[in-house]
């Protein structure tokens, strides 16, 4: 390849665009392997969670992490097979822990024999320690979101603060919805970008 007159990276094949992306850190690598199956994993997603939002949410953390990891990739398999597998990976996870966080323990549970019996668990409450971690963390993460620009924070704040679904930020902000998920989807892959590269000093 002409280092002068690089080819464009939709001319590349994904290998040579992880390549590019792991030995040289090339932000137009990464944004094309986005690009390319960005779609394609959200419907995936659509498909196993039934939620728009929730596939939004899981799509960013399935590139992050592929992203994260793409060192470890071998051309063995199709670089889509790899990313298909993080992300059916990722789905199964966050299905299983949504199962188990809306199973009722209030609620008696009948057998076969039509016997009720109740479910008790001791509390779990986070003792004193965990709390100021957990403090501590959500102090860190508020500093990596005030280096977003205004409107990405903005974004980050309503979402993930207020916990306002897409279409209520868009009625908060006056947004067409297409807009709002594209400019959050934006936000959160920047604010990955800034806390990989500050994590080292923490």
């Amino acid at each position: 390849m002409d280092v002068n007159n690089p080819q464009p990276h939709s001319s590349l094949s994904d290998h040579e665009l992880v390549l590019r992306a792991v030995h040289h850190s090339d932000q137009g690598a990464y944004t094309e392997l986005l690009d390319r199956y960005r779609d394609s994993i959200y419907y995936l997603f659509v498909k196993m969670v039934n939620n728009k939002d929730d596939a939004e949410d899981l799509t960013i953390e399935t590139f992050g992490k592929a992203f994260r990891n793409l060192h470890n990739y071998q051309p063995t398999f199709a670089f889509s097979t790899w990313l298909y597998r993080i992300a059916t990976n990722n789905g199964i996870d966050f299905l299983r822990k949504k199962k188990i966080s809306t199973f009722s323990i209030d609620n008696p549970i009948k057998n076969k024999d039509g016997d009720q019996f109740e479910i008790n668990i001791s509390g779990n409450t986070p003792d004193p320690e965990e709390t100021m971690i957990r403090e501590q963390k959500k102090e860190v993460l508020r500093q990596f979101v005030d280096k977003l620009k205004p409107r990405y924070k903005q974004l980050i704040e309503l979402r993930y603060y207020e916990d306002l679904s897409y279409e209520e930020i868009a009625n908060r902000l006056g947004l067409p919805l297409g807009t709002v998920k594209a400019q959050l989807f934006r936000a959160k892959d920047l604010l990955y970008q800034i806390i990989h590269k500050t994590k080292g000093r923490f």
